[in-house]
């Protein structure tokens, strides 16, 4: 498999798990890492054979700058959900989400929630951690 990877994407949102998280929002920083097969996008030069990374951008913005979660876990899962359910041509992907900021009195780089899911042999979303 090829791998295709957004990195360092930046969005404001509005999750956690304290009112004040929700009212007053952050930055949270999201990796994409998808597995899929790009050989005849090589060959044909044609984006028809591959994923346009801007959609894939606007996607995660979505949901990243949308509904509020409690948890990151919860963000981290609807974004590879909606990524596997919109692009078949995903056969694994890994989602890192980076809350650089959770609201305790600690000194860190903040919480990086890591998931991946993968299409079995039947195309079912399953974990994919090995």
């Amino acid at each position: 498999m090829d791998r295709m990877m957004l990195k360092g994407m930046q969005f404001y949102g509005y999750h956690g798990v304290f009112e004040e998280e929700n009212k007053l929002g952050q930055r949270f920083g999201v990796d994409l890492e998808l597995l899929l097969d790009l050989r005849e996008a090589a060959a044909s030069d044609d984006i028809a054979q591959s994923i346009n990374y801007a959609d894939l951008h606007a996607l995660t913005k979505e949901i990243v700058e949308g509904k509020p979660f409690q948890l990151v876990e919860a963000l981290a899962g609807a974004i590879a959900s909606k990524l596997l359910d919109s692009y078949t041509r995903i056969n694994e992907v890994t989602v890192r989400v980076v809350k650089p900021h959770p609201p305790f009195d600690i000194q860190f780089d903040g919480v990086v929630i890591e998931l991946r899911r993968k299409r079995d042999a039947h195309g079912q979303i399953v974990a994919a951690w090995a």
